[in-house]
């Protein structure tokens, strides 16, 4: 797991900016959906080429997370990657931004059906989750899922991200949902990387400018003051 450090300059400033260190403290599971960004065997199983190994250290978090949130009421998404049809649609990242070597076996990796593809076995997923396909590093991005609508349609307003990686598919997909007008928590214990340092500097960078930032025991407790509120009103 992660050892967790965001920068002190970043919570000093919202601190002073906001007055408590987390904007989304009380959170309407309702309106709360859990999306898990990419735990596939692609970036999960060993010897995979894009394996993440602390990836597998953040399972129980996340699955923790999901009973917690439909227990309330929530939603979850799982989001895996997918490459049909982007040889052409992306081929500037595949041309010029990974090894001829090291493209054919990502395409082909995470080609519908193949082993790539698949669910991390270990994921507690549900007959009532949502499980959909994105082509881009953000879900969120045009053409690349329809995760927008999907959330929509179920009446989300916030957003727990969760997954791997930390700082490209995860803080791609938590930076577009921000620009969309959803309120966003990176699940800072529900997240991996290769390192330490990459994991954090993207925890503190979203931290404030474009959302929150969590642990999952954080967000329990956020929940339940979201239960809390409603039963009041």
């Amino acid at each position: 797991m992660h050892k967790i450090a965001i920068a002190k300059a970043q919570t000093d400033r919202l601190q002073m900016r906001l007055g408590k260190l987390h904007p989304f403290d009380v959170i309407d599971p309702a309106k709360t959906a859990l999306v898990v960004i990419d735990m596939q065997n692609y970036f999960v199983k060993q010897g995979h080429q894009s394996e993440v190994p602390l990836a597998r250290e953040i399972v129980p978090n996340i699955n923790r997370l999901a009973a917690e949130l439909r227990q309330r009421g929530g939603h979850v998404v799982w989001v895996r990657n997918g490459t049909n049809d982007t040889r052409e649609s992306w081929s500037n990242y595949h041309n010029y931004l990974q090894s001829p070597v090291r493209a054919e076996r990502r395409l082909k990796s995470m080609e519908i059906g193949e082993d790539g593809y698949e669910y991390w076995h270990l994921n507690d997923i549900r007959p009532e989750d949502a499980q959909i396909t994105k082509k881009r590093y953000s879900a969120f991005i045009q053409g690349s899922s329809d995760l927008e609508p999907h959330l929509r349609g179920h009446g989300i307003d916030t957003l727990l991200i969760t997954g791997t990686a930390t700082n490209v598919c995860c803080e791609s997909t938590a930076r577009d949902a921000m620009m969309l007008n959803f309120k966003v928590v990176l699940v800072a214990d529900g997240l991996a990387t290769h390192t330490d340092e990459e994991h954090n500097a993207t925890l503190s960078n979203f931290y404030g400018q474009f959302g929150d930032v969590q642990t999952v025991d954080e967000l329990f407790q956020a929940l339940a003051r979201g239960d809390q509120k409603k039963a009041a009103a």
